[in-house]
């Protein structure tokens, strides 16, 4: 992970998370949009993703999606992953974050966001911590603590959660033994 600030600040803020939220274009898949002849929309998901989202759930960290989009196929992947903070079809994040933090007993602070692009950015200055991908727009890599390594739709969601869970010393008891 690239830090754009002190690692130990963005160590000290991810200690504080309580939730998880994650843009899906260019974060959860690659932000490559693939229709078939049909005019179906396809998207890709990554299983490490997928596997460390499950694990910051047991965890007791709450995980949301918020998407500009709306898909079916994100429905059916939230749906299998457990996420039932899902919203879709909003380019205003700001107001859904706003909804999210009148509805739940949970500050700004507590809350850790990943985005790639302009939607992004007020939701990412807003929250306690903000991450990227390497292929996120230079305005939005430069807005936020860190930027992956992994890019988006190929673990870069895995390696976020695993920085989370081991701010807060939770990460070892997903070890096998």
């Amino acid at each position: 992970m690239l830090f754009n600030i002190n690692k130990e600040e963005v160590l000290a803020a991810t200690r504080q998370v309580k939730m998880l939220l994650l843009d899906v274009d260019g974060v959860l898949t690659d932000g490559k949009l693939y229709f078939s002849n049909s005019g179906e929309e396809l998207k890709a998901f990554s299983t490490l993703d997928g596997h460390g989202i499950k694990m910051l759930q047991k965890a007791g960290i709450e995980v949301g999606i918020i998407t500009g989009r709306k898909s079916a196929l994100l429905e059916r992947r939230a749906l299998d992953l457990g996420i039932g903070l899902l919203i879709q079809g909003r380019e205003d994040k700001d107001v859904a974050l706003a909804e999210i933090l009148a509805e739940r007993d949970i500050t700004s602070k507590q809350i850790a966001y990943a985005g790639d692009d302009f939607p992004d950015l007020p939701v990412l200055k807003t929250v306690g911590v903000g991450f990227s991908v390497p292929a996120g727009h230079a305005d939005v890599k430069s807005a936020v603590a860190a930027i992956t390594e992994a890019a988006g739709g190929a673990g870069a969601v895995r390696e976020i959660t695993d920085f989370i869970l081991h701010s807060q010393n939770l990460y070892s008891q997903f070890l096998p033994e």
